[in-house]
């Protein structure tokens, strides 16, 4: 179970996100960030939204895969420095006390979340909304989309987990140049190199996002959340580590014994297999 952050919530329902807007397609669920004006920009008010959709998202069946998008013309900006600026809620000595600090925080909270992220880069990823993409398990870009690191234009080094992300998707080289020269990179590149694992023609990603994640939907879910999990710990892992987790995660994946069953049914019929997570 994530914890840490903000009053238990069991369905996205139950949420009041005034920076995020929700939109439920069957087992997906699409967040928009909603901040349009300022090209998504995150705010404090944004940060607590992300993490309380992170939390939510994870503890309710009923969403079995999320898709990030941006309003308006990009996806995220960035940090607000503007709207970092007040203290909000948090006292004054947990803000110093935190290891992290917030981008730090919503990093984590969205690397042990076991369903899948899709971040659909409708426009400008900056920045922390570079990372927030990064934070994604796939990437769906168009025409608009265009990343820049950013930070080091703005005197500033990566947070939110960039140097971690980045370098495990392009490799350290890829990333040095991204990061060190603050250029921009556009879509066709962006999806030659590997950012972008869909490239969709127009302005079409969000809709190729969630195309993407509704075929990931109709899987098993247990099997699918297994194999996130095994993924993220098999990242660094040295092979005769990787096949225990491997081998952990076909057990708790084999739980849901109908989903099993349906699976081998489905597949001996020659039709698509319905499954309910047991």
């Amino acid at each position: 179970m994530l914890s840490g952050y903000g009053v238990r919530m069991t369905t996205p329902e139950d949420l009041t996100l005034s920076t995020i807007e929700l939109e439920v397609h069957g087992a997906v669920l699409l967040a928009t960030l909603n901040r349009p004006a300022v090209l998504n920009a995150i705010d404090q008010e944004l940060r607590r939204d992300l993490h309380d959709l992170v939390r939510s998202v994870h503890e309710t069946d009923d969403v079995r895969v999320l898709v990030v998008t941006g309003a308006g013309r990009g996806f995220c900006s960035g940090g607000d420095v503007g709207g970092l600026t007040g203290a909000g809620p948090v006292s004054a000595q947990n803000v110093l006390l935190d290891e992290f600090a917030s981008a730090g925080d919503r990093a984590l909270a969205l690397d042990r979340l076991d369903k899948p992220v899709i971040a659909a880069v409708n426009g400008i990823a900056a920045g922390s909304g570079m990372s927030l993409a990064l934070s994604a398990d796939l990437r769906v870009g168009d025409e608009r989309t265009r990343f820049r690191t950013a930070f080091v234009e703005r005197a500033l080094s990566p947070d939110a987990g960039m140097t971690y992300t980045l370098t495990r998707v392009l490799g350290y080289a890829r990333a040095a140049d991204l990061i060190l020269t603050a250029r921009e990179m556009r879509a066709e590149e962006a999806h030659r190199v590997g950012l972008l694992d869909r490239l969709a023609p127009g302005d079409t990603c969000v809709a190729a996002a969630l195309e993407l994640a509704a075929g990931i939907a109709a899987l098993p879910p247990l099997a699918v959340r297994a194999s996130k999990q095994v993924l993220k710990r098999s990242t660094d892992a040295l092979l005769e580590d990787a096949l225990r987790l491997e081998t952990a995660a076909i057990v708790r994946a084999d739980r849901a014994q109908k989903d099993r069953l349906e699976a081998v049914a489905s597949f001996r019929e020659r039709r698509p297999g319905s499954y309910q997570g047991n």
